[in-house]
């Protein structure tokens, strides 16, 4: 379920008149309603396409999330141009947050789906500082590649982008 956790869902006790809106699951998210101005947010980048800003919950200082304008729950399923946005303001703003925060280190996490970890269903990138105390830590233990099966994989996947190439 999405908005499991308990950080969202003291932040969306702030806004009462939207949590059944919100909880629905009818496509408008807390996102929808920081864009709109419904629900305030300490913005730290805007244009066009993009809106970035301070999380809510931020595991380190200088936490962002970084959204695009169009409504798109997966990088899948996101256009051309908006994808285009973000690769092109994403340094920027990772540039900025070091600066000001004096942190030299950052992971950016994305998330697609709910299985994946994804809380909110509208694509978002997270830029969280590492600082010399943080304790966050996104370790994963991988294991040895089957090259059998890594052929056979990377052949279809080839195919498959070759097909969707105008």
């Amino acid at each position: 379920m999405l908005y499991r956790s308990n950080q969202w869902r003291q932040s969306l006790k702030q806004f009462p008149n939207r949590v059944n809106d919100i909880m629905s699951g009818n496509g408008e998210t807390i996102f929808n309603l920081i864009l709109s101005g419904e629900i305030p947010s300490h913005k730290i980048y805007e244009d066009d396409s993009v809106f970035a800003f301070l999380d809510i919950n931020p595991i380190s200082r200088g936490h962002t999330l970084v959204i695009p304008k169009e409504n798109s729950p997966t990088m899948d399923s996101l256009s051309e141009d908006a994808a285009s946005s973000l690769g092109q303001v994403l340094p920027k703003i990772c540039k900025a947050i070091m600066k000001i925060t004096g942190a030299k280190d950052y992971n950016i996490i994305q998330n697609n789906g709910e299985n994946a970890g994804q809380t909110v269903p509208h694509l978002h990138f997270h830029i969280i500082p590492k600082y010399p105390n943080s304790t966050h830590s996104f370790v994963w233990r991988p294991k040895p590649i089957d090259h059998s099966d890594a052929g056979e994989l990377s052949k279809a996947i080839l195919e498959e982008l070759e097909l969707a190439r105008p």
